[in-house]
C-alpha cells in the first residue's frame, strides 16, 4: 500500500506523525511518503519535500512566498500523477492541500483530508470546493461532522490524536510560574511578542514572585526572540511545551493547536492572537462564530479568555493574567477537563484504520 501525504505546517506535522506511526503499526509494509516535517520523519514517513517550504501564515506573508509555494505544489502534483499512490492524504493546510486533492481526484487518485478546515467558523462556502476535492474527511471534532452531514460530504469523527498523549494533570500545587507560548510562525510571533513582553513587566510590578518562561514549537525564530528578551528574566526553551505547560499556574498562548494542548492538560490559560491589519480586516468579515479558539468552541462557550487583535495588548493580557493567578480556578479546570473526555477516542488508530478500510473498500 502506497500512501502519499502532505503536511504543510507545524501543527500538521505533529498530528500527522501520530497517524504515520499508527499506519505503520497496523500495516507495517505500507509506504508513507510526501511533504513532511521532522516529527513525521521520525515516525517513519519518507520525506520527499520539507514542510518548511510552505509553512507561512498571513496574507502579506503568503504573498511574498507565493511563487515558491505554487512551484512546489506543481512539482508534487506532477510527481503523483506520474507515480500514482493508493490514496493521497492532505493534512490540514486547506488552501494548499485541497488544490492538490482536487488535481488528484480529477486524475483518478482517491483523496482523504485529515483535519477539517474551520468551515463551521468562517468561509462556509468552501464546502463546494471541498466536495470537489476530497472523498473523505477525517474530523477531529464532533461538531464538524454535523456540518458535513448537512452538505452530503462523507466525514468521520475520529477524535484528536493529542488526546492520546495529553491528559489533565493531577494534584498540581501552585508555583507562581507563567508560561508564554507566542506561536510557531514568524508572523504571529512578531505581532504577539512585543505585547507579551510588556505584559510581563506589568505582571512583575504587581507580583515580584512570579517567574516566566517561554516555550517555542521550533527553533526557526529562536535567535530573533533571544535578542528581544535580553533584559527580561524569561527562561527560553524549544520543544518542551507539554512539560512546561504542566508545571505552570497559567499559560498565555497563541490561538491554534497549542491552545488545545493546554486545554487537554486542563491548565488555566489566556488565548491571544494578532494578525497584520490587512489579514485581520479580511478574516474578521468572514467569521461567523462567537468562539475563536478550539477550547471554547469544543466547550460551546467562552470559558477561556480570548484576546484578539487590538484586545491583545499588554494591559488586557496582564489584567486577565493577574485575575486568574489570584483565583483558585477549580471550576475553570473542571470545564477544561471535559475537552479530554470529548476527544479521547484513540484517534490515531481509528484514523489509520479508516484510511486502510477506505483504500481496501
Amino acid at each position: 500500500m502506497k500512501i502519499a501525504i502532505s503536511a504543510a505546517e507545524t501543527s500538521g506535522d505533529l498530528i500527522a506523525s501520530s497517524l504515520v506511526f499508527a499506519l505503520k503499526q497496523i500495516q507495517p509494509n505500507c509506504e508513507v511518503e510526501g511533504l513532511a516535517g521532522d516529527k513525521m520523519l521520525k515516525a517513519g514517513c519518507h520525506r520527499l519535500w520539507h514542510m518548511n517550504e510552505v509553512n507561512v501564515m498571513g496574507l502579506s506573508e503568503i504573498l511574498k512566498k507565493l511563487p515558491s509555494i505554487l512551484k512546489l505544489r506543481k512539482k508534487i502534483s506532477k510527481h503523483y500523477i506520474l507515480n500514482k499512490p493508493d490514496v493521497f492524504i492532505g493534512v490540514d493546510s486547506p488552501d494548499f492541500n485541497f488544490k492538490l486533492e482536487r488535481i488528484f481526484k480529477n486524475n483518478g487518485i482517491r483523496t482523504i483530508h485529515f483535519i477539517s478546515p474551520s468551515v463551521w467558523a468562517w468561509r462556509s462556502k468552501r464546502i463546494k470546493k471541498i466536495k470537489k476535492s476530497t472523498d473523505l474527511i477525517l474530523c477531529l471534532f464532533p461538531f464538524e461532522v454535523d456540518f458535513y452531514k448537512k452538505h452530503n460530504q462523507k466525514a468521520i469523527f475520529v477524535g484528536h490524536p493529542l488526546a492520546e498523549k495529553l491528559k489533565p494533570r493531577k494534584n498540581y500545587k501552585t508555583s507562581k510560574k507563567v508560561l508564554l507560548m507566542p506561536g510557531s510562525r514568524e508572523s504571529e510571533i512578531k505581532y504577539l511578542l512585543p505585547e507579551l513582553l510588556k505584559a510581563v513587566k506589568l505582571m512583575e510590578a504587581k507580583d515580584a514572585n512570579l517567574t516566566f518562561s517561554m516555550s517555542l514549537a521550533n527553533d526557526h525564530q529562536l535567535d530573533w526572540i533571544d535578542k528581544r528578551i535580553k533584559g527580561f528574566d524569561i527562561d527560553l526553551s524549544v520543544g518542551d511545551a507539554h512539560k512546561k505547560i504542566s508545571n505552570s499556574d497559567l499559560v498565555i498562548v497563541a490561538s491554534g493547536t497549542a491552545a488545545l494542548e493546554v486545554g487537554l492538560l486542563a491548565v488555566p490559560m489566556i488565548i491571544v492572537y494578532k494578525l497584520s491589519f490587512l489579514t485581520y480586516q479580511i478574516a474578521s468579515r468572514l467569521l461567523h462564530t462567537s468562539e475563536i479558539s478550539l477550547p471554547n468552541k469544543i466547550l460551546g462557550s467562552n470559558v477561556v479568555p480570548e484576546l484578539i487583535q487590538d484586545n491583545a495588548d499588554a494591559k488586557n493580557i496582564s489584567e486577565h493574567a493577574m485575575k486568574l493567578l489570584e483565583s483558585d480556578n477549580k471550576e475553570l479546570v473542571k470545564q477544561l477537563e471535559k475537552i479530554h473526555t470529548f476527544l479521547n477516542l484513540k484517534s490515531s488508530s481509528k484514523s489509520a484504520q479508516a484510511i486502510i478500510d477506505f483504500v481496501n473498500g
